[in-house]
């Protein structure tokens, strides 16, 4: 399973690479991005439906030791002394279950926000790319230097769903929770710096179009050309 994760990250990178090589082409849908963003989307929609089967059991399992708290709430003092090792046991159970139920949760909610901000990141680069390659302010080569920053960016990303993947994994194998949030801390700072590198990049570019225009009306083109107020 581990190995067949690895072979879709370096085809997705060797397709990318190749993508990313045509600076004079106009590009109106790239296969790869599709895929990052089809596999992250994938990943949403996987943790959606396990976040509402563990809300499910979350209220089973609320509602269970309800029951047991109003049997204990009932007993007198010295009824509870001989309430069976059984029944104690059970509501510990119910209880640490709650507890660990709670708890993966957490981890899935920020999985999912990670996996949203990586389709974010792909979304921003697609609109920065299009724009840059409309712009005349900015040569072939230049062009070509700015594939290369972007590949970096986004190979670094695209090594975060294998991460993802073993953070998932990781509920149905042996892991402590230490190790869990480890991985997961990780995986976050790292898309946040994939994100907030093509972000200044984006404006960096803009910045030396904005630079380059000669006339007011050319700025003014330019800020209308990127949004800019």
């Amino acid at each position: 399973m581990k190995t067949k994760k690895n072979m879709t990250i370096c085809l997705l990178c060797f397709l990318l690479m190749s993508t990313l090589a045509r600076p004079a082409e106009k590009i109106a849908t790239i296969p790869i991005l599709e895929m990052v963003k089809a596999v992250a989307k994938k990943v949403i929609k996987a943790i959606d439906l396990r976040i509402q089967k563990l809300q499910n059991k979350t209220i089973w399992l609320q509602n269970a030791q309800k029951k047991i708290e109003n049997i204990l709430s009932k007993l007198k003092l010295e009824e509870i002394s001989d309430w069976t090792q059984k029944q104690k046991d059970l509501y510990k159970n119910y209880y640490e279950e709650l507890t660990k139920v709670k708890s993966i949760i957490t981890y899935y909610k920020r999985i999912k926000d990670i996996s949203q901000k990586q389709i974010r990141l792909v979304d921003e680069y697609e609109r920065a790319w299009n724009l840059f390659q409309e712009d005349a302010h900015f040569n072939v080569n230049e062009l070509e230097y700015m594939q290369r920053v972007y590949s970096g960016i986004l190979n670094e990303s695209l090594k975060n769903i294998d991460q993802i993947f073993l953070v998932l994994d990781s509920f149905t194998t042996q892991m402590s929770d230490a190790k869990r949030i480890e991985i997961i801390n990780t995986v976050a700072d790292q898309i946040d710096a994939n994100y907030d590198d093509l972000i200044l990049f984006n404006r960096q570019n803009i910045l030396l179009s904005l630079q380059r225009a000669k006339t007011q009306h050319d700025v003014k083109s330019v800020k209308k050309f990127y949004g800019i107020p």
